[in-house]
């Protein structure tokens, strides 16, 4: 185990630390005066660091690529209001040096107990149809495992390990509050939208080394991944109806909602128009969470900008901290040495 993540950044400001990252990005980039620069993104399950290599750079370029893991040593500082490490020395490290726990941040809550949720959601699922199309996928060994590790997404929301199952539980939850106010909806085709509409991200994300895209996840996406994942557990479903695979392939291929966020189709039947919205409430919530969560130790009442969200966040709770008034200064002296000296450019 590690003895410093990037979630401790705050205790060990202005200290030089030695500790090892994953590489999330790596560019080389030019400085005002034209001399290259290294700029780092590192990464562990404390979060992620921009890290810099100022001085002989040429020396540090070959020596890892993005994804390996490195050791690095150097001064860990605050850059607009974000910490970073100006890199003194650094290795790569071979495998058997990494233990990849400490690199991947995950999921807080218990796997086993949300994995156990969402088995009773499906458990009550009063379409018998419905029901065993989803029992065939939790029944799925390989399926399931990865069900419960994989991020929900790269970057944007829920990304870290068991994202994926901790949204689609937040996601369950949300449909079954929802549709008590709104009675006319199908809940259980709802909550079938929500246990299918991101579970081929299974197969789009990568996260041994980082997160990132598989070769299939590149070129396909999860949308079309999951319609070949439906046909396939829906043929081991005797009898379903093909109108109902319809609904299902709908609520799949109309999940973002819009089409310049990479929907095929509109929502175009309640169901789908609920999935869609809540979907979109439960990963902005997530968003905001972990932004607000990496900021914490900032001062400002703002965080930085949050490109997902497109706009800054105001910290709430600081926001309504009673203001400390300022000391009354003390009356000026009238003697001559408390006279401050001129400016030396006057």
């Amino acid at each position: 185990m590690k003895d410093f993540y990037v979630s401790d950044a705050a205790t060990h400001e202005n200290q030089v630390i030695t500790s090892s990252f994953v590489v999330a990005a790596k560019q080389l980039r030019p400085r005002r005066g034209g001399e290259p620069y290294l700029s780092l993104t590192l990464a562990d399950r404390g979060g992620q660091m921009e890290a810099r290599v100022w001085d002989n750079v040429s020396d540090f370029l070959g020596l890892f690529e993005q994804d390996d893991f490195v050791k690095v040593k150097g001064l860990l500082n605050r850059y607009n209001k974000h910490f970073q490490i100006t890199i003194h020395k650094l290795r790569r490290l071979e495998d058997t040096e990494v233990d990849y726990t400490d690199y991947f941040p995950r999921t807080s809550k218990d796997v086993a107990e949300l994995w156990r949720t969402l088995a009773g959601f499906v458990e009550n699922l009063k379409d018998q149809h419905l029901k065993a199309l989803l029992q065939a996928f939790m029944a799925d060994a390989e399926i399931a495992a990865a069900y419960r590790t994989a991020p929900a997404a790269k970057t944007l929301h829920h990304a870290y390990l068991g994202g994926l199952l901790d949204h689609v539980v937040s996601l369950c939850r949300l449909c079954e509050l929802t549709a008590r106010n709104y009675p006319q909806i199908d809940l259980d085709l709802l909550l079938a939208g929500a246990f299918l509409h991101d579970i081929g991200k299974v197969h789009e994300l990568a996260y041994k080394r980082s997160f990132s895209y598989t070769t299939r996840g590149q070129l396909l996406g999860h949308m079309i991944i999951e319609l070949e994942m439906l046909h396939a557990k829906i043929a081991l479903v005797p009898g379903f109806p093909d109108r109902l695979k319809t609904l299902l392939e709908h609520l799949i291929i109309s999940h973002h909602g819009q089409y310049e966020f990479g929907s095929p189709k509109l929502p175009m039947f309640p169901e789908a128009l609920m999935l869609h919205y809540l979907d979109d409430l439960d990963s902005k919530m997530e968003s905001m969470r972990a932004h607000l969560e990496r900021e914490a130790e900032v001062t400002d009442d703002w965080t930085s900008y949050n490109p997902s969200l497109q706009r800054p966040l105001l910290k709430v709770r600081r926001f309504l901290e009673p203001v400390q008034e300022a000391e009354p200064a003390a009356a000026p002296s009238a003697k001559s040495e408390d006279v401050p000296p001129q400016d030396k450019d006057e």
